[in-house]
């Protein structure tokens, strides 16, 4: 039971550490009261009250008396400097002194006019939910700008049959040439690190701490579902396995069918480890022909990664195989028709291909290797589109929660960032 409430009481810390200004106060003001109310219960018991009630009263006692200096002391009486004590009348000598005035009657305080109660402080409004309820993201390696979209492409499928039926983002850019930094911003807005863009030295030295939330943290505290699907994701024995990874101190080795933790972020979140998040929806691939057969066991979110010989890395397949933009541009060709052709999608769905990491030909004229370029598809785009706005990794996580009326998590939320909901939402658009 202790490990199970470890997670929520750790993300209960952080909510209450967030808490400043008039929120504290009211928290503090709170807490105030209560502890008036049981100081007070244990005054008029017949017991009386308790060491700790006392110093707890002396306490509300000594602050009163601060709030109370507004209240007019009475005026001082002239008596002479010689005056001796007043007499006890039991004595019934005289003042050798002249008696003091009576002192005047204090004035009556003006009345205190009603206290306006102070409105609360109003949140932003939260956006209305878009007609996109299933977002597809499918991530691969990008052979260059040219390469996928160019005259002489060397991805047909991408280009030749699928661009046509969507928008193509022209000016779609990678944070960084290595997967991960743009996996964890694409799906948690954080900024790319010198471990993360060298390939983690080791597991734990790209964890992020436990506070720091995901686009599945919202989905799942909005009651929407999400689900990873990662081709080759096996055990140490090779047996198909849910969220697998390394060990902290260990650093990635891929599987035999080329699954590598570092083309999937999920397994980089403690806020989606400790909870089990990530055991529940980070899977291998195969679950996904299933799960599209019905809308109701269609994720709202899923994120599609190959292994790193289909995503397109040069040098990872089996000898003789077809590698780079090829393998890439097939990978494509055999998961993209089962997504179109899924109710979900149909219904209300988007498909994004992006480029999570770009490997180009080095042989290819130079190029800047971090401009990719994307395709968003759609039964509520027109085809055939084009969009020049930058986009980066950060504006497909900016877009997808607009798109489910979230806030935009981190970096995404920056002012420069675009997002391209307002292709379908009017006004969701990003500065």
């Amino acid at each position: 039971m202790k490990g199970f409430l470890a997670g929520p009481i750790q993300k209960a810390t952080a909510a209450a550490a967030s808490l400043t200004g008039k929120r504290f106060s009211m928290l503090v003001a709170s807490s105030l009261v209560a502890t008036t109310g049981v100081v007070a219960v244990g005054l008029s018991s017949g017991s009386g009250i308790s060491p700790m009630q006392a110093a707890a009263a002396q306490a509300l006692l000594e602050e009163q008396a601060t709030v109370a200096v507004a209240a007019p002391a009475p005026t001082p009486t002239e008596a002479s400097p010689a005056s001796p004590p007043e007499a006890s009348s039991s004595a019934g000598a005289a003042s050798s002194g002249p008696l003091p005035s009576p002192a005047p009657a204090a004035e009556p305080l003006p009345a205190a006019e009603p206290e306006t109660p102070e409105a609360p402080p109003t949140e932003p409004a939260a956006p209305e939910p878009g007609p996109i309820q299933h977002v597809f993201l499918v991530s691969v390696a990008s052979p260059g700008y040219d390469a996928a979209f160019g005259t002489a492409t060397q991805m047909p499928y991408l280009s030749g049959e699928l661009r046509p039926q969507g928008t193509l983002l022209t000016n779609y850019s990678l944070l960084d040439t290595a997967p991960l930094p743009n996996g964890i911003a694409a799906i948690g807005g954080q900024p790319p690190t010198a471990a993360t863009q060298s390939g983690c030295p080791t597991y734990e030295a790209c964890l992020q701490d436990v506070e720091t939330l995901t686009l599945a943290d919202q989905l799942v505290g909005a009651r929407l579902a999400w689900h990873g699907y990662f081709e080759g994701m096996t055990d140490a024995e090779g047996k198909a396995d849910n969220c697998v990874h390394p060990e902290p101190e260990a650093a990635d080795a891929p599987t035999p069918g080329g699954y590598s933790s570092l083309l999937n972020p999920f397994v980089f979140f403690h806020s989606l480890l400790d909870l089990g998040d990530c055991d529940e929806n980070n899977v291998p691939i195969d679950g996904l022909a299933k799960d599209l057969k019905k809308p109701e066991t269609t994720a709202n979110f899923s994120y599609i990664s190959p292994s790193l010989c289909s995503a397109g890395f040069r040098e990872k397949c089996p000898e003789g195989a077809p590698s780079g933009p090829t393998a890439a541009d097939a990978f494509l060709a055999k998961v993209v028709p089962e997504i179109l052709a899924s109710p979900a999608y149909k219904k209300d769905g988007l498909l994004v291909v992006s480029f999570g990491a770009a490997d180009p030909d080095p042989a290819a004229p130079p190029s800047d290797p971090k401009k990719t370029g994307a395709l968003l598809v759609s039964p509520l785009l027109a085809p055939g589109g084009t969009d020049a706005a930058p986009y980066t990794p950060y504006s497909v996580l900016r877009s997808i929660d607009e798109l489910f009326a979230l806030q935009p998590l981190a970096s995404a939320g920056g002012t420069k960032v675009r997002s391209f909901a307002s292709a379908f939402t009017a006004g969701n658009g990003g500065d």
